[in-house]
């Protein structure tokens, strides 16, 4: 049953709000399918696989302590003589260094402790993120499905009490029942009414909320 219910197709309708399309024009996704596109695309789950990355870097440069360092200087001058000489005229020093840390107190490597640290935090957080995500989407999925469901419900009862009100004012025109009947079925249609419209906002907002999880 629930691998059946998960198979349903359902529209997602990402601009809903702020399209006029049909939402026959929508694509389709499985539950299964959702989830990978809020995976993909989600703003909260790229952000942390940022903070993944970030942590990556800094433990490189962390790691880079231990490595040799090379820099390098030099000075050109150029003398200006009244006379002729056999001196040159230019001047060249150049220096290059190789400077290698033999000890440093042991600052390298609890900032390589630390980074690494960092790497294991950024990484629980991503899939602490990707499992919250991937669960909101499943509840929204699902209320979409049940809100669906309930708009049905709400369609076909406006268009009963719809005709239930026409055979009621036909039968009252041709005096077969009295003007209460009437009032009846017009109280019925009004109270259902709200309810249709009530569904359409929970249907609409269902797509919203996935829309939102999708990052759209």
């Amino acid at each position: 049953m629930c691998s059946k219910f998960a198979a349903i197709s359902v529209m997602i309708a990402a601009a809903l709000a702020a399209s006029s399309r049909s939402l026959e024009a929508m694509p389709v996704y499985g539950i299964e399918q959702a989830v990978a596109l809020a995976q993909e695309r989600n703003p909260e789950i790229l952000i942390a696989h940022k903070k993944v990355m970030a942590a990556r870097g800094g433990f490189i440069e962390a790691r880079s302590g231990y490595l040799p360092s090379l820099s390098s200087s030099g000075l050109y001058d150029k003398r200006q003589t009244e006379s002729q000489t056999n001196l040159r005229q230019e001047d060249y020093n150049a220096i290059v260094k190789l400077e290698q840390n033999l000890y440093t107190g042991g600052a390298v490597s609890s900032q390589v402790a630390i980074a690494q640290l960092n790497i294991a935090k950024a990484n629980y957080d991503l899939q602490e993120m990707i499992s919250r995500v991937t669960m909101d989407v499943r509840i929204a999925f699902n209320e979409l499905l049940l809100n669906q469901a309930k708009l049905r419900v709400h369609e076909d009862s406006v268009r009963v009490f719809e005709q239930e009100l026409k055979g009621e004012q036909e039968n009252f025109n041709a005096g077969i029942v009295g003007k209460l009947n009437v009032q009846r079925a017009e109280v019925a249609l009004a109270n259902e009414r709200p309810e249709f419209f009530n569904a359409q906002t929970d249907l609409k907002n269902s797509y919203l909320r996935l829309a939102e999880l999708f990052g759209t």
